[in-house]
């Protein structure tokens, strides 16, 4: 039975890294370039920088969404259906990331494109939400257990709790600059993309600086009490 449930897992991990793959791969198919005349000069490949930056911008963040992917699936060792269901919702948002990806290479400047690319990321930020909050908070019933006994859930025994708040920290600031960019991109869209890929830069590392603040200030209280 264990064997079967690690099998279920191994299966949805390989899955989620396919589609992963064959998205990121599927960006690079709007790499194009037309020449202005008979022959390919360099201004045509200057012309061109809205796709190489809609590219580039949509690698890092699909590369970003699936490190954090892979870092909760290291930890997580049970799965059920209803988080199975959030990680396909969270593929359907990775394999439409390279059709908003063509809209913003195509319309950088149009407020619609840089809307739906902002909803697209917003949208995986909820669901990658989804799957880790379920998997902290999810009890499960192991066989030959009493019923009174303390419940696991879905992560691994040896999770900690410092491991289980820094990614819910850092989903809720993944939340947070989406959702702030999803409003910008209504009056400022130029300013939008700026606000959605400085989470690249600098969320994610602010995030871990406050976690390291967080136990230090711990280890100094609990050196202290001894």
């Amino acid at each position: 039975m264990e064997k079967e449930k690690n099998l279920e897992l191994d299966r949805l991990v390989f899955f989620s890294d396919a589609v992963v793959a064959i998205a990121i791969t599927l960006l690079a198919l709007d790499l194009q370039l037309t020449p202005a005349g008979e022959h390919l000069v360099f201004s045509d490949i200057w012309n061109a920088w809205p796709r190489f930056l809609a590219f580039f911008l949509s690698f890092f963040m699909i590369a970003m969404f699936w490190k954090i992917h892979h870092e909760f699936f290291f930890h997580i060792q049970h799965i059920d259906e209803k988080l199975m269901g959030f990680n396909l919702a969270w593929l359907v948002f990775i394999t439409t990331l390279p059709f908003t990806t063509s809209l913003l290479s195509e319309h950088l400047s149009d407020l619609p494109a840089i809307f739906l690319y902002c909803l697209n990321i917003f949208m995986l930020s909820i669901f990658q939400n989804f799957i880790w909050d379920y998997a902290c908070d999810r009890l499960i019933y192991l066989p030959g257990v009493p019923i009174d006994s303390p419940k696991e859930t879905l992560l691994k025994s040896g999770t900690s709790d410092e491991t289980i708040t820094l990614f819910r920290l850092a989903c809720n600031i993944a939340m947070a600059n989406a959702l702030l960019a999803l409003l910008l991109s209504l009056w400022w869209p130029a300013v939008a993309l700026v606000v959605l890929f400085s989470r690249i830069i600098f969320f994610r590392t602010a995030a871990i600086q406050w976690m390291e603040r967080g136990l230090e200030r711990r280890g100094r209280f609990g050196r202290g009490k001894h």
